[in-house]
């Protein structure tokens, strides 16, 4: 045994944190009686906890129901837990595994006020470089570039489409258009001869607890070696990817 498990432990903490998970897990608010039920604290302790953890606002008690949830500092911890975290490290080994997979150059891309910007990349098997460098700003027409313009909202976004798109014909912007609706409704995005000739992306969004995208995570290779359909294998296995690199910052179909 450590000695950091022989270390005394504060018992209110515990308990007050074991109601804290309750209620926090819990898909509706819960009553008096079934936190009372789930925890066995006795009735009067326990009416001490909740009084203590609704006037700090971890908890939330409804006045007409009696209800509680998780309230706004709850909330808020979450939030500041869930920005402080460096999307690199959580996301490093994916991308690894991922190049493992697909034996082609995996990026990291993430969200900048010059539009949709490369922040890591693993080359290739072959060593090849074919997806830009650590910095460079993807255009719209990449698998990165259309999976930010379809799932991101906001007016940088607007004003980095309406950049991109300002000398495209009516018939490209309605392509483009389509190939938005895809994105939106499959999760995944393809690309061809966007980056340079010959080569193709595909790229899957990273989303967070409010499903707000994170990133994206791009495969690039010539032609024929990075799928260009939903259809094939890897885009399946890259999908499934995509959901186990979301959960890890909270989010959840």
């Amino acid at each position: 045994m450590s000695d950091k498990e022989n270390l005394p432990k504060i018992q209110a903490l515990i308990v007050g944190f074991s109601i804290i998970e309750l209620v926090a897990k819990s898909p509706q608010p819960l009553k008096f009686n079934d936190i009372h039920h789930h925890t066995k604290i006795t009735k009067s302790n326990l009416h001490k906890y909740l009084h203590t953890l609704t006037s700090l606002g971890v908890l939330y008690r409804d006045q007409e129901s009696g209800h509680y949830s998780g309230g706004p500092a709850l909330i808020d911890y979450g939030m500041a837990t869930v920005n402080s975290e460096n999307i690199l490290e959580k996301v490093g080994p994916f991308l690894e595994e991922i190049n493992i997979l697909s034996k082609e150059t995996t990026l990291l891309a993430v969200w900048t006020h010059d539009g949709p910007t490369i922040i890591h990349m693993i080359h290739s098997r072959a060593g090849l470089n074919l997806g830009g460098q650590v910095g460079t700003v993807l255009p719209i027409h990449s698998a990165g570039g259309k999976l930010f313009g379809a799932l991101l909202n906001g007016p940088l976004l607007d004003e980095w489409i309406a950049g991109e798109t300002e000398h495209l014909s009516a018939e490209e912007k309605a392509t483009l258009q389509t190939d938005f609706e895809e994105i939106q409704k499959n999760g995944i995005a393809f690309a061809s001869e966007a980056l340079a000739p010959s080569i193709s992306s595909t790229a899957i969004p990273i989303f967070n607890h409010d499903s707000r995208m994170l990133g994206a995570i791009i495969i690039v290779g010539f032609q024929g070696t990075v799928p260009a359909s939903l259809e094939e294998e890897l885009s399946v296995q890259l999908l499934k990817k995509s959901e186990e690199i979301s959960s890890l910052f909270g989010f959840s179909k």
